[in-house]
């Protein structure tokens, strides 16, 4: 009587049965420092992998939005600094103040791009060998296909194949089908078709994109440029980077890579809405001298960029820049220029900031901090404010403060910002705030000796913004070489059908045909396809027991009225063939 019990050995247990018997125990195999290279090589160019760095490339880079970037704008970095001094230089260690510059997000990206190149190389070599290989024969049976069909025809099954060959073919120069008919038996013939190898192709185009993306940004990343100039009518900007307010580039990018040329604001024209004062226009004419090149006249609108030396000048703002001369308790001038001040609404309220320096005997400095009032329009005895954005009645309000500027300290200030940590307002005999009122053409005196201030005209700025990026035309095309590859992947069937003939056994004159369509995934045009090659054989007619023809699995409402297509003679010797 046999025992049904099962017995479950312990490794030990099983240790001492092999010893029992007389017999070895297995020995494990060891997978080595080969074998876990292996296993690495294929965790990092898996699917899975590549989907988790690429989610982990989207996390790493949110510390860049977050905290100021050290290429972008140093000064912010140096605030955060001194506003955290506990967290702030951990930080910066950690490389959270040059995000995309650090050697973790460098990291992550080195990975993503092996494992996608991982990932396509071997997808495309088998994909390679997939469409140099023929289709695969034809199946026995066609019982279980989701899409099958059967019909009879008095025709040859040799012609009935060679038609449904060209059917599959269709027309034109690029077959839908790749096909090959054979004969199976004496008496039997078929075809194999098959199509949408363009799916996987678009898959692997689609990954090969993105590795062109990702090594177009990295290169764009090390050799661009960026910067912001300002440039008052009347002014000239040098293709230098002294001569930018910012910039900011690459880590493989060199100065004197820059192209020289050279860009005079000859004159900024803007245009309002009379009932609105929306803006309507603006439009800035420059003179651009290029070496070995004729000076030209351009013109620089909003969304219509000049090129110059390789790289795009765009038109980012524009505002005013009050002419004034300062003259010290002397007599002597301590500054002199246009001073830009922004605009803050839009009738062009501007606000800005006059910082005087250089004074002699000993004087100390002082600074202007006011607003520009392009149409000044007097509420109050101490309100003002503009009424049209273009310059009618300009009028500069100013506040004067006396002190040390804090320029001599070696932290960089904001020039649109007064630091009056170490300053005083200036007062009247009252105890008020002094409040200059300046029209162009006027000179009034500052209080407490402090000098004159001229105000002698309006002059418009415009501020630009440079940029090359020479991996730009590159991004386009693998952008659209992605969508193109995506597109393909998903819409793009994948499917296989195939068609066999033979002499029908009882008949030799009559013709046996079936035929069946499998596809990848679910497709719901498979049975319409496999409809429309056995629509197209000759001689064709639904059997006894089955749907009429053209219809194939599926039966319809007028298959009763389906015409039988009389069957012709043939030839003694082709029958008995």
């Amino acid at each position: 009587m046999s025992d049904d019990r099962t017995t479950t050995y312990t490794p030990e247990g099983l240790e001492d049965a092999f010893s029992a018997d007389g017999a070895a125990p297995p020995t494990l195999p060891r997978l080595g420092v080969v074998g876990w290279l292996r296993w690495a090589w294929r965790q990092l160019t898996s699917m899975r992998v590549a989907l988790l760095l690429l989610m982990l490339l989207a996390v790493a880079a949110v510390p860049g939005s977050v905290f100021p970037q050290r290429p972008q704008s140093p000064s912010d970095v140096a605030q955060y600094l001194l506003d955290h001094p506990g967290s702030g230089p951990w930080l910066d260690r950690l490389g959270f103040f040059d995000v995309y510059g650090s050697a973790w997000f460098s990291a992550i990206y080195l990975l993503l791009f092996v494992s996608l190149v991982g990932c396509i190389l071997p997808r495309a070599k088998v994909h390679l060998r997939a469409m140099r290989s023929r289709p695969p024969r034809t199946p026995r049976r066609f019982d279980r296909f989701p899409a099958k069909g059967s019909a009879q025809s008095t025709a040859s099954p040799e012609e009935v194949v060679r038609t449904a060959e060209r059917a599959l073919r269709g027309p034109g120069p690029l077959p839908r089908f790749r096909t090959e008919a054979r004969e199976e038996q004496p008496g039997v013939w078929s075809v194999s078709g098959e199509r949408g190898y363009l799916r996987e192709t678009g898959n692997l185009v689609f990954h090969l994109a993105l590795v062109g993306l990702l090594v177009s940004v990295a290169t764009g990343q090390m050799l661009h440029f960026r910067g912001q100039v300002l440039i008052v009518e009347g002014g000239t900007f040098v293709n230098a980077q002294t001569d930018y307010d910012t910039f900011e580039s690459g880590i493989a990018f060199e100065p004197e890579s820059l192209a020289p040329f050279r860009l005079t604001l000859d004159r900024f024209t803007s245009r309002f809405d009379a009932q609105t004062l929306q803006s309507r226009d603006f439009l800035a004419e420059v003179t651009l001298d290029e070496p070995d090149a004729e000076p030209e006249a351009a013109t620089i609108k909003v969304n219509h960029p000049l090129t110059a030396g390789g790289a795009k000048v765009y038109l980012q703002g524009n505002g005013y820049a009050p002419q004034v001369v300062v003259r010290d308790a002397a007599g002597e001038v301590a500054f002199a220029g246009a001073v830009p001040f922004l605009p803050q609404d839009t009738v062009y309220t501007s606000q800005g900031v006059i910082k005087v320096p250089d004074v002699s005997g000993g004087q100390e400095q002082f600074g202007l901090v006011g607003s520009l009032l392009p149409t000044a329009q007097q509420v109050t005895e101490t309100i003002w404010r503009s009424v049209d954005p273009q310059p009618h009645d300009p009028v500069l309000v100013l506040a004067v403060w006396k002190g040390d500027l804090g320029l001599d300290s070696g932290i960089p200030q904001n020039v649109y910002q007064l630091d009056d940590t170490n300053m005083e307002q200036a007062v009247d005999a009252q105890g008020q705030p002094v409040t200059l009122h300046v029209r162009p053409g006027e000179t009034v005196d500052l209080p407490d000796g402090l000098g004159t201030l001229t105000f002698e005209s309006v002059p418009r700025f415009v501020a630009l913004d440079l940029r090359h990026d020479p991996a730009l035309p590159y991004l386009l095309v693998f952008a659209l070489l992605a969508i193109a590859g995506l597109c393909a992947s998903l819409f793009v069937p994948r499917r296989r059908v195939w068609v066999r003939a033979a002499v029908d056994g009882d008949d030799p004159l009559r013709t046996v045909v079936t035929a069946g369509a499998l596809a990848r995934s679910d497709d719901v045009g498979l049975q319409d396809e496999l409809d429309r090659v056995l629509s197209a054989l000759p001689e064709l007619s639904a059997l006894p027991d089955q749907p009429a023809v053209g219809l194939s699995g599926r039966p319809d409402a007028t298959s009763n009225d389906a015409p039988v297509h009389p069957a012709p003679a043939r030839p003694a010797e082709e029958a008995q063939r």
